[in-house]
């Protein structure tokens, strides 16, 4: 590897959060960057970020970000050398890959054909079998959703894998296209749903067949690969804290495991990438039962979560893409990393903030931020490209940070991330903070105790609204009564205030509420001015809309 900046101009064919940590690895190399956007993001700070900044359309992704057409352009009429796609948009499709090699530009990913081997679910399941690596049971080739003649077949395909099944989109990912069918009457709709599903969102209504596999957990290998055919695992990331297949939370290295495991668990993962000739980086994803590590896909892009392993390797992932983009080997730190994976420094936790209500099913909150403070401190990072005064547009995804934290060990880390959420303030829309905040007090998660059916089996959303609005009420009148009726801080200290019961589903004991400990702290007298003023941001964070 030179010292050189491995290109001189480099195109970010992204937005939001990801867009800006792509800039500022690009400012750091010393290459020039271009910004793309859409209307409603013409002030946004990617924008502002980058040297150059060209518009590619309306607010419809389909007429902007997703417009293949219209990256290229920009890039060959800017001069860029080589397109970063960030994660999501174009950045698995192997078409977008394949029009920048045709146009003589530079993909900062793996290459089309790696694309196509490997985006391909079932492509990617067969090259699994084909070295040895057990994937969940299920097809290899797709469902034939447009052959009514063949439903028994089908209906008996499934049995012979085993109810509950799972119908999977063969394109993408992200939960698109995904239907969980636990009656063989049900399977028929559920596949023509699937397959509409991910032909409106991939461009291929393929579908497949998988057993669900359950307890398990989500557990998923960040690799890199170079031109002469090497590849590497930098470590493993447990990602079982999810809900309809969008992960909300995120921590490297997998709670649990032994060194013997993660060495399987990462050989499995180099073996299957290196089958498919990976270059740049991906990520192996896996099932994990408690024995048996389940091979599911492989994602050909940057993952959001890609900066947990960044904080327990110590390895800047986007700065070696860049270098492996420009046909240079594994750098001596990209393999001191992978030597080190099984053994990785400290613990590291994301937990992704977005525009989403978590007392109503998690719908989106597109609005205005009014108000908007993140955590700092020792171990904190904060991946995000919102300010205050910023609208979070209704058009795309709705994560708006990555609070991401770092410690010497898991306990500590979870300690840190309280610490960090207490310090966030958002304003003027809903955010999932408060999800976030009951996970990390809640004892499974803080004991280890993961599945992918966490979420459903311990949080209660309108419960959590219930609990938060109470506070919210008991802090109004509190504050009319005057600080002579409201007791001490002394007073309200853990345990002096009433606990709500077990989380329906949980069987365990809820987090205590912040907002009610801070409804009576509201009251404090103004010589303890410190806590007073938390108290009041903590009692404003947990109101939640009505």
């Amino acid at each position: 590897m030179t010292d050189s900046r491995p290109f001189d101009r480099v195109l970010v064919a992204n937005r939001g959060e990801i867009a800006v940590r792509i800039l500022r690895a690009c400012h750091e190399m010393g290459m020039e960057t271009v910004a793309v956007y859409s209307d409603p993001d013409a002030e946004a700070a990617h924008v502002r970020l980058a040297d150059i900044a060209v518009r590619i359309g309306p607010p419809a992704p389909t007429e902007s970000y997703l417009r293949i057409d219209r990256v290229i352009e920009a890039a060959l009429r800017t001069g860029a050398q080589a397109i970063h796609p960030g994660y999501g948009f174009l950045a698995e499709r192997a078409a977008f890959a394949r029009a920048c090699e045709d146009a003589g530009i530079v993909f900062v990913g793996p290459p089309s054909r790696s694309i196509e081997a490997l985006g391909d679910k079932l492509a990617a399941r067969r090259t699994a079998a084909s070295v040895g690596v057990a994937s969940v049971p299920g097809t290899l080739e797709p469902v034939p959703v447009d052959r009514p003649d063949q439903v028994g077949e089908i209906v008996d395909l499934a049995r012979g894998i085993g109810f509950p099944v799972m119908v999977k989109a063969a394109a993408g990912g992200g939960g698109r296209g995904m239907r969980r069918v636990e009656r063989e009457e049900d399977l028929a709709a559920a596949l023509v749903a699937g397959s509409s599903e991910a032909a409106s969102a991939f461009g291929d209504g393929s579908v497949y067949l998988e057993r669900v596999i359950q307890p398990a957990r989500h557990i998923e290998v960040q690799l890199l690969g170079d031109a002469r055919g090497s590849v590497v695992a930098l470590g493993e990331r447990d990602c079982s804290i999810q809900r309809r297949h969008q992960k909300l939370i995120e921590e490297a290295p997998a709670p649990g495991l032994t060194r013997e495991q993660r060495e399987r668990l990462h050989a499995l993962a180099v073996s299957v990438t290196a089958a498919a000739g990976l270059r740049n980086a991906a990520t192996c994803e896996f099932l994990y039962d408690g024995t048996e590590f389940y091979f599911l896909e492989v994602n050909t892009r940057l993952q959001v979560e890609h900066g947990v392993t960044e904080l327990v390797s110590g390895l800047d992932i986007v700065r070696e893409q860049f270098w492996l983009a420009a046909g240079e080997p594994l750098s001596p730190a990209a393999l001191m990393a992978a030597a080190h994976a099984a053994e990785p420094y400290g613990h590291a936790i994301e937990a992704r903030i977005s525009a989403e209500d978590p007392a109503r099913a998690f719908a989106p909150t597109p609005g205005r931020v009014v108000r908007w403070v993140m955590p700092a401190g020792p171990g904190v990072r904060v991946d995000t490209a919102i300010e205050s005064g910023e609208r979070v547009p209704p058009e795309y995804d709705n994560l708006i940070a990555k609070l991401m934290v770092h410690a010497s060990d898991r306990p500590t880390a979870i300690l840190r991330l309280r610490r960090a959420l207490d310090e966030t303030e958002i304003g003027g829309i809903q955010t999932t903070v408060p999800f976030h905040q009951f996970v990390v007090e809640e004892r499974d998660f803080v004991d280890g105790r993961l599945s992918t059916d966490y979420v459903a089996e311990h949080w209660d959303g309108p419960a959590a609204h219930d609990r938060a609005a109470r506070a919210a009420q008991l802090a109004v009148a509190l504050d009319e009564l005057g600080p002579s009726l409201v007791p001490s801080l002394d007073d309200t200290r853990e345990g002096a205030l009433p606990v709500d019961g077990p989380v329906s589903g949980s069987g365990s004991k809820s987090a205590p509420t912040p907002g009610a400990a801070a409804a009576v702290r509201q009251g404090a007298p103004p010589s303890q001015s410190a806590a007073w003023r938390r108290a009041g941001r903590v009692a404003g964070r947990d109101r939640w809309p009505t």
